[in-house]
């Protein structure tokens, strides 16, 4: 079985810039049913949008993305091997083009009909998207340490 650890989007936003997200659709089961790559979200006047020219342009807080949290098993990667040459071919010359790993999940639905549960999480993310975000995701890292959530000799 194959499942992703979702994060709610209002959960993963950095003060700082954009970022890019896989936005997941999810029936009623909890199954992903496909991810759409959306770029250069921000936080703006108490909502977000993404600014990417897709359609819907707003987007809700509480949006379960992918932070690339999966839980594939070893089979999925012949398949990714596959995607990974179909992308080369078409954007291998591309200075900017970029593998999502999320659109290797929501083509492997699509055309395998594969499966994967959606895991959701109302957990604060954090991470370095922009070299500001550094001292804040350091805070987060010792508070968790202080907690005993994370070992005290972390990066020993």
């Amino acid at each position: 079985q194959y499942a992703i650890i979702a994060y709610q989007l209002g959960q993963t936003l950095s003060d700082h810039g954009t970022v890019n997200r896989g936005v997941c659709s999810i029936n009623e089961a909890g199954d992903l049913i496909d991810v759409s790559e959306r770029l250069n979200i921000k936080q703006v006047d108490g909502g977000v949008i993404a600014d990417d020219g897709f359609i819907p342009r707003f987007l809700e807080l509480d949006s379960m993305v992918s932070m690339n949290f999966w839980c594939f098993d070893v089979s999925v990667f012949d398949y990714i091997n596959t995607l990974f040459k179909e992308f080369l071919s078409k954007q291998g010359s591309e200075s900017k083009s970029e593998f999502f790993i999320p659109l290797v999940a929501d083509q492997f639905i699509k055309r395998v009909g594969g499966k994967v549960e959606v895991i959701g999480t109302t957990a604060l993310w954090f991470g370095v998207t922009y070299k500001d975000d550094a001292p804040a995701v350091k805070k987060s890292i010792e508070m968790l340490v202080n907690k005993n959530e994370y070992p005290t000799g972390l990066w020993k």
